[in-house]
């Protein structure tokens, strides 16, 4: 089945059932809202088309569409189309466009706690980040924080626990570490300067020429399916796991607050509707695909895939705690979104000891 029919199939029919269970009403039923129509632009920081981000924004804009009726078109951007990939935060809050798909640990440099609402390192996997951001109270911090630039975000994918990352070279101790130039954002990012490495950002669209060229040692994007569509195989031996630094990367679609506004309730709630559906579908997209990419990396490519060193994971995790403290003692928001994170993560740790956990270990 087709990509589109899928869409309109099952994704669709999802956002048309949590339309129906909050009470608003599809296109062209009799007391719809508005029959006004709106033309919204989406710049994202992935390259078009790409699997699963690429992507994972190009099914939210069809779904929004499709599930209006066409009432509000969104016309997707790729990165470098019309603003570049580290620009979205700013074209969507100076209403250059109207939605970004992107991921908040880009703009640490806007607001310190951002990162905290894409990826933490040693912190919520998938499962309990949609659990702290829709039920623990996650989502309304994240908006309490992007209030002051005017956008309204919400999660719109997840790929689940990634990878280490990709070296040229292999890493058998902490020493491995020092001076290593690695391509690695967010928090992960300042976790590595501390252990020794030298953190570069940047856009996923430049990481395969950087690392092939040796501009940079090492360098962690997603996990094998993106990885593979990008040949990172092609210009490092060695892929590490686990993804100590995005152990459940939440991406997010932030839309223009004035923007947001001017839209009658039914479309409102049908970009909340589906942006959820997304965040659903890219993390069951990425739990089918890797495991195949994986497959072919090592199979075919003749990839080696290797643990990290238990004393350098251990290294890590400590100067994680280290890290997230000193940022939650900087500043207020920060604080309270590693509390209540934090908060979070005891809860669910203490059922998952008796539910998944248990689960895994009687499973074998």
């Amino acid at each position: 089945m087709k990509r589109r029919e899928l869409l309109r199939g099952a994704g669709v029919a999802a956002v048309a059932t949590g339309l129906a269970a909050c009470g608003a009403k599809p296109t062209g039923e009799a007391g719809a809202a508005s029959t006004e129509k709106f033309v919204w632009k989406m710049v994202t920081s992935w390259p078009t088309n790409f699997p699963g981000l690429g992507t994972g924004a190009a099914r939210l804009a069809e779904m929004i569409t499709a599930a209006s009726g066409g009432r509000l078109t969104v016309k997707v951007y790729g990165a470098g189309e019309l603003v570049p990939a580290f620009e979205v935060f700013d074209a969507v809050s100076r209403g250059t466009a109207e939605m970004g798909h992107s991921a908040s640990y880009y703009w640490k440099g806007k607001a310190a706690a951002a990162p905290f609402f894409c990826a933490v390192p040693f912190g919520l996997n998938a499962q309990e980040m949609n659990g702290w951001l829709y039920q623990g109270g996650g989502l309304e911090l994240w908006r309490e924080l992007y209030a002051p630039f005017g956008l309204v975000p919400f999660p719109a994918g997840n790929t689940g626990v990634q990878m280490a990352g990709w070296f040229r070279k292999p890493i058998a101790s902490l020493a491995d570490l020092q001076g290593l130039k690695m391509r690695i954002p967010g928090l992960g990012g300042e976790v590595m300067a501390r252990a020794g490495a030298t953190p570069v950002n940047l856009p996923g669209a430049e990481i395969f020429s950087s690392l092939q060229s040796g501009a940079i040692d090492a360098a962690e994007w997603v996990g094998p399916y993106n990885d593979l569509a990008f040949g990172l195989h092609r210009a490092a031996k060695y892929c590490y796991y686990p993804g100590w630094q995005e152990p459940g990367p939440t991406l997010e679609c932030m839309v223009n607050q004035a923007a947001y506004d001017t839209l009658p309730p039914d479309l409102r709630e049908i970009v909340a509707l589906c942006c959820r559906a997304v965040n659903d579908a890219m993390l069951a997209e990425y739990t089918a695909r890797n495991q195949q990419a994986l497959d072919v990396l090592v199979r075919e490519h003749g990839v080696e895939l290797r643990q990290l060193p238990d004393d350098v994971l251990l290294a890590l995790r400590r100067t994680s705690d280290k890290v997230l403290e000193e940022a939650a003692a900087a500043d207020p928001m920060a604080r309270r979104a590693l509390d209540s994170m934090q908060a979070f993560r005891a809860q669910a740790k203490a059922w998952h000891a008796v539910s998944e956990e248990a689960y895994f270990a009687t499973r074998g």
